[in-house]
C-alpha cells in the first residue's frame, strides 16, 4: 500500500508531486552582497533529487532598508539577487520539486544589515535572548526602535517587491514569514507590539501589518500564483511563547481565512502535541479555522507521526528541517524502505566552514 505522504496533493493553486517538504533553514552561504551561490543551488537541488516535492528556501530579506537579518544572508530584493536565483530554481525544478521562496524581514531580530544602522521592531521592546553564534552573531539584541508609518510603508513595499522578483525568478510560489519573531510575528505578538495605533491591541488589529503585507504581494503577483504565510507561536529566541490560549489562535486563523492565500505553513516543536493544555494540534486548528491547506513542522522526521497527522486531516503536507538535514533523500528512503538514522544536531550549524 502506498504511503500517503508520497502521493500527490494540492496547496491552492499549488500542485505537488508529493505530500512532502523541506522546511525553510537558514544556512546563511550566499555572497555578503545576498547572492544566490554555486553551493547553495547543491544544497537545494539535493533535496529535489532525494524526492522532496517541495522546497521551501531559507529566508529571504525582502529590502535594502532593514529587512536584512544575518550576514551571508540571501535576498530577493535587488535584480542583480533575483537572477543569482535564476539557475538554482531552474535546477530544483528540472529535478521534479516545486520550488517556493519564503520571504522574510527580521525586525527587530537583526544580527546584521549591510544597508542600514540600528534595528527596527512593532515597539522599542527589548528582544528575549542572545544574538545566535551560528549566524555570527554575538551578545544580547540591539534594542530596536519602533517603526514609523514610512517605515512600515517600505517594508509592505518591500514584500511585494521581493515577491515580483521570485516570480520573475521562476519560483512556484512564495511563503510570507510571520512566524518565529521576525517582523511581521512582532506586530502579531502581544508581547512585542505595545502599539497604541491602527497595528496594535487585540490580535485582530496586530494582524493589520500582515493583511496589508499579504494584500500587497496579491496584487504585485496577480491573482493565479501561489502565496503561503507561515506562522508559529515559538520564536527563535523564545522557544516556549504561547499566544493567549485555544480563542486568540482560533481568531488569529479565522482572520487568514479573510485573506487571498493558498496555505498556512505552521510550526510548533512537535507538531502533534496540543497546541495548549486541552486543545487540538495547531496544524488542526488552522484546518479547522482558517479552512486553508496547511503545511505541517515540527519533530515530524518520524514517519509515523507524519502519516498519522496526514490522514487525520489535520495536515495536507509534512514539512521536515532536521529530517530532511539527515537525509537529502527522506522520500525515496521511505518508498524504498530504507532505514532512517538518528539526528545529530552537529548538522544544524550552518556553515560551519565559512569564517
Amino acid at each position: 500500500m502506498t504511503n500517503v505522504l508520497v502521493q500527490p496533493t494540492a496547496l491552492g493553486r499549488l500542485s505537488l508531486p508529493n505530500r512532502l517538504a523541506v522546511a525553510p533553514m537558514t544556512r546563511v552561504s550566499a555572497s555578503v552582497d545576498g547572492l544566490a551561490s554555486a553551493r547553495m543551488q547543491d544544497y537545494y537541488a539535493g533535496f529535489a533529487e532525494g524526492g522532496f516535492g517541495l522546497v521551501i528556501t531559507e529566508g529571504l530579506y525582502t529590502d535594502q532598508a532593514f529587512a536584512q537579518g544575518y550576514a551571508y544572508q540571501p535576498g530577493m530584493a535587488s535584480g542583480a539577487q533575483r537572477d543569482a536565483w535564476k539557475p538554482l530554481v531552474a535546477t530544483v525544478q528540472q529535478r521534479g520539486a516545486r520550488f517556493v521562496a519564503q520571504l522574510m524581514h527580521a525586525g527587530a531580530l537583526s544580527q546584521a544589515n549591510i544597508y542600514r544602522t540600528g534595528t527596527r521592531g512593532a515597539s522599542v521592546v527589548q528582544p528575549k535572548g542572545q544574538q545566535m553564534t551560528f549566524y555570527r552573531g554575538s551578545g544580547p539584541y540591539a534594542l530596536p526602535a519602533a517603526m514609523t508609518q514610512a517605515e512600515i510603508d517600505e517594508a509592505v513595499a518591500g514584500f511585494a517587491q521581493a515577491a515580483a522578483h521570485a516570480a520573475a525568478a521562476g519560483f512556484d510560489g512564495v511563503e510570507i514569514h510571520a512566524a518565529n519573531g521576525y517582523l511581521l510575528d512582532q506586530f502579531i505578538t502581544e508581547a512585542t507590539n505595545q502599539r497604541s495605533d491602527r497595528y496594535g491591541g487585540e490580535v485582530e488589529q496586530r494582524l493589520q501589518l500582515l493583511r496589508e503585507v499579504v494584500a500587497a504581494v496579491r496584487a504585485e503577483v496577480g491573482a493565479d500564483f501561489p502565496v503561503g504565510v507561515r506562522i508559529s507561536q515559538g520564536k527563535v529566541n523564545d522557544f516556549h511563547y504561547k499566544w493567549r490560549g485555544e480563542a486568540e489562535a482560533t481568531a488569529l486563523f479565522r482572520e487568514l481565512a479573510a485573506l487571498p492565500l493558498d496555505f498556512v505553513h505552521v510550526t510548533e516543536f512537535e507538531a502533534w502535541q496540543p497546541a495548549f493544555e486541552g486543545s487540538p494540534s495547531l496544524a488542526h486548528l488552522a484546518r479547522q479555522h482558517s479552512g486553508l491547506p496547511v503545511i505541517a513542522n515540527g519533530s515530524l522526521h518520524d514517519p509515523a507521526q507524519a502519516t498519522t497527522l496526514v490522514q487525520r486531516g489535520h495536515a495536507d503536507v509534512i514539512s521536515l528541517g532536521r529530517g530532511a538535514l539527515t537525509h537529502a533523500d527522506w522520500p525515496n528512503r521511505l518508498r524504498q524502505g530504507l532505514p532512517l538514522e538518528a539526528f545529530d544536531p552537529a548538522i544544524l550549524s550552518p556553515i560551519a566552514d565559512l569564517k
